[in-house]
This record gives structure tokens, C-alpha cells and sequence, in this order.
């Protein structure tokens, strides 16, 4: 119950608004099911549905078979019941167009959507259409697929309006987060897409390109915020927070003169952490910063092409901890070629580093990526994860899914005792103490049992 706006529909949402055109929106993100969308539809009776993924949210690239299955649906629904016409843009669609354009949907806008929607839809308005005019557009002609060339990227992010924050239903998504937080929290992003090669990391929107918003536009919409919403916290969901050089200093800067302090947290890289961006970053209110580690041992990073070394980790994390910012670590196991040894390295990594937070994953081969490439022959019926704790190994990898499964457990059990323990030592008793207690014996019995699981699948070879 973390609950984010989709804010790359809300950006495509505003860009219409902007542009003249009429807009309702239907938010999945606090829907139960597709059901949820059947009033709406026929509350606005649309001549034209869109479904337009949250390419923001990493988690949409990983957890696709739901969401697809969701899209369809209410795809199917609106054919059945109607004579709009359906588009649809996000990751899953641009790898599987086939799979869309025969399940009911119309269009696909490949890459940035926003201004192949809007050329789009002032085509379908003429009598004469002339859809090959639209770049970055894909669809059924005579049953054969027809794509136009590649949209170009939108560069000055600044000139785009804010989300669409009219139309969300803020003060759900604030209940929700009270009634399960007692904090709220909104996201906001910065970017668009990133420069690095991580052999894994899927990039089928904006490969390795990367523009950003100015720090002021960025300050600026964090006061809008704060002033109209009143958030306790913000998620920024770039990829990668402040890559450009003298980015971070600046925002600091801008955000303290706008008085636009939020607590926020942010995901970036151990190289891009040095002591002058951690600086700014508190200015600004920096409160958690997640890093991909990934692994202890600097023979998977190379494989991953992270481009990172295990001492910037340690580099990171202290100078994080320096200016008191709490520093998380994702983590991957079961990349190609990781041995026990490789894993007892992240164990030990985590255990010196003592993070305030862990992520664990394993390697998730996602399609138009060069590990996928490298595994694709070894793929069975199962491509996609259900949901974010899945932990499917989808190849062959040096062990079997069960073995992560628990490897999972091992390391949460271990980390969670021992942060327990921390919090404990060599303070005052205080009611807290008994309870850290119990939490730190559980998560040791936890451990102790999942270890020997572990041991016993270890000797096992993958299914």
C-alpha cells in the first residue's frame, strides 16, 4: 500500500489539455480491478481510450503479465461496447505489437508518447487520414504491421506542463498513505531515460539517451506541491537522480530558495555520490538514497557492465551516512557465472555496510536487452513476473528458483536481526527494547532455518 500517481499518463494527460483537447482520466493505480474502469467508460463515453503506461515506475517493466492481461481487457470491453478507437503506449506494447494490435488495440506509440498521441489524434479527426505523417506509430494495415519512422525525443523537458494533478483524486491517495503510513508521500521525476549500459536494464522507450529538467523547473513544481498538496515526502522516479554535472548543486540551491524542502528519497549511482552532490542533496531534503549495488563481487559487476567498482559502494554509503541520509542498496543475485563465493561477497558487503534498507531481486532477462540475448535460447513458456516478489529464474542460471527463494529469506533474516540488534546495543532500556528484541531472536530463528534450507539446495543442480 505505497500508492504512486502514473505520472506518464498524467504527463500525456496534461500535454492534451494543453493542446485543446478533453481529457478524463481513469487511475488503475487505486483501481481493484478492470472492472473499475466499465463506469467510467460509460460515464464519459470517450471517442478515443488510451492506455498509456507509467514508464516511470521501474516495476512496470518487470511485472508485465497482469498489467497486459488488465490492458487487453478492458480493450476487449471497449470494442464490444463502443466505436472508439483504442491506443496504447508503454515498454510491454513496443516488444509485443503483434500480441496488442491482435487484442483490440488500434495504435501503439513507440518511444516518448506525448507528441505522437497528440499528432495522432488530430489526424483521426480529418475525414483523409494520413497516418504515415505520425512518426512513432505502430498499426494493422490489411492485416500486415505497418510502423512509421522513429519519433524524435522531446529535449527541453522544461516546455512540458506539469502532470495533470487536476484530475487525481489526491485526497484518496493521501487517506491511503495516512491510514497505512502515517505519512503521504507523492512522486515527481526529473529525467527521461539514462546514459549508463547495464547489460540487463531494459531501455525500450528512450535507450540511452537522457535529457533532463532544469533544477529551477524541478524546484518549482516541488513548491507547487508543497503549497496545493502538502505532502510529508516525495519519490523522485528516475532511474538515475541528477547525472549531469552540477546538477545536484544547483537543485540544492534552487529548492532552498523557493523554500521547496520535502523530505524526499531518489535512486542514483555509488560514482555519482561524491561529497559535494550529498551536500546539496540534504540541502534540498534529501532523506533516502537507493543504489545499485547489486553485487559484493566486482567480477559480476564487470559482467553486468554496472561500469561500478565494490569500493564506491563503500565510498558511497559512508559519505550518505556523513550528511545522516539513510542509503539502501538493490541488490541482484543469480546473474550468469555467480558462484557461492560471488554471494558470500554481497553477504559480506552488506553486512559492513550495515544499509538501512535492502531490495533483493534476481536477474530478470527483460526483451532488447544484451543479457536477454545472452539467455533467450534457454527461455521456457514463463516470460514475465506475476508480481515484484516473484523471484522466477526464467534461465538457467547457477541455481534453482527455489534456492533464490530462500536466498532471499537468508539475507532479509540476517539483515533484519542484525539491525535489530543495532538498534539495541548500548542504548537505554526503553519499551522499544523487548519488542526490538523479539523481532532480532525471530529473524535469528528465521535464519538459522533457511540457512539449512539453503545448504541442502546449494548441493542440488537447478531444475
Amino acid at each position: 500500500m505505497q500508492p504512486y500517481t502514473p505520472l506518464g499518463t498524467l504527463y500525456a494527460t496534461s500535454y492534451l489539455q494543453k493542446n485543446n483537447f478533453e481529457v478524463a482520466l481513469f487511475d488503475s493505480m487505486l483501481a481493484d480491478s478492470t472492472e473499475d474502469f466499465k463506469p467510467i467508460f460509460e460515464k464519459f463515453k470517450p471517442d478515443v481510450v488510451v492506455f498509456f503506461e507509467d514508464n516511470f515506475n521501474y516495476l512496470s517493466k518487470m511485472c508485465l503479465t497482469r498489467m497486459r492481461e488488465a490492458c487487453l481487457e478492458m480493450a476487449k470491453f471497449v470494442k464490444e461496447n463502443s466505436s472508439a478507437k483504442v491506443i496504447a503506449c508503454g515498454s510491454d506494447a513496443s516488444d509485443r505489437k503483434g500480441i496488442y494490435l491482435n487484442g483490440g488495440i488500434d495504435y501503439l506509440l513507440i518511444g516518448e508518447g506525448e507528441q505522437t498521441l497528440l499528432e495522432l489524434l488530430q489526424e483521426l479527426e480529418k475525414e483523409e487520414m494520413n497516418l504515415s505523417s505520425v512518426k512513432g506509430l505502430a498499426y494493422l494495415e490489411n492485416e500486415n504491421l505497418t510502423t512509421t519512422p522513429p519519433r524524435e525525443f522531446i529535449k527541453k523537458l522544461d516546455e512540458l506542463p506539469f502532470p495533470a494533478w487536476d484530475l487525481v483524486d489526491v485526497k484518496k491517495y493521501k487517506n491511503e498513505w495516512l491510514t497505512n503510513h502515517n505519512y503521504f508521500s507523492m512522486n515527481l521525476v526529473t529525467t527521461r531515460g539514462c546514459p549508463f549500459k547495464c547489460n540487463w536494464c531494459a531501455k525500450p522507450i528512450y535507450g540511452n539517451r537522457y535529457n533532463n529538467r532544469s533544477p529551477k523547473n524541478v524546484a518549482e513544481e516541488m513548491a507547487f506541491l508543497k503549497k496545493n498538496f502538502q505532502p510529508n515526502h516525495i519519490w523522485f522516479a528516475d532511474d538515475i537522480f541528477g547525472i549531469q554535472l552540477g546538477w545536484m548543486v544547483e537543485f540544492g540551491e534552487e529548492v532552498e530558495k523557493l523554500n521547496a524542502q520535502i523530505p524526499f528519497k531518489i535512486q542514483s549511482r555509488v560514482d555519482l555520490l561524491q561529497d559535494a552532490n550529498v551536500k546539496a542533496l540534504k540541502k534540498a531534503g534529501c532523506q533516502t538514497v537507493w543504489v545499485g549495488a547489486e553485487s559484493g563481487s566486482q567480477k559480476i559487476l564487470d559482467a553486468m557492465d554496472k561500469g561500478t567498482q565494490v569500493e564506491q559502494i563503500y565510498e558511497a554509503n559512508e559519505t550518505l551516512k556523513k550528511y545522516e541520509i539513510e542509503v539502501c542498496f538493490f541488490i541482484q543475485f543469480g546473474y550468469l557465472g555467480e558462484t557461492y563465493e560471488d554471494i558470500e561477497k554481497t553477504f559480506k558487503m552488506i553486512r559492513e555496510c550495515k544499509p538501512d534498507q535492502i531490495g533483493i531481486s534476481v536477474s530478470y532477462p527483460l526483451p532488447g536487452t544484451k543479457f536477454y540475448e545472452m539467455v533467450k535460447e534457454q527461455l521456457g513458456e514463463k516470460q514475465n513476473w506475476e508480481h515484484s516478489q516473484d523471484l522466477e529464474m526464467m534461465f538457467s542460471g547457477t541455481y534453482s528458483t527455489e534456492f533464490y527463494r530462500v536466498l532471499y529469506d537468508v539475507v532479509h533474516s540476517d539483515f533484519r536481526m542484525r539491525k535489530y540488534l543495532e538498534e539495541v546495543k548500548g542504548k537505554p532500556f526503553s519499551k522499544e527494547t523487548p519488542i526490538k528484541m523479539a523481532k532480532a531472536v525471530f529473524n535469528g530463528v528465521n535464519l538459522l532455518k533457511n540457512k539449512s534450507k539453503l545448504t541442502k539446495l546449494k548441493e542440488e543442480i537447478p531444475s
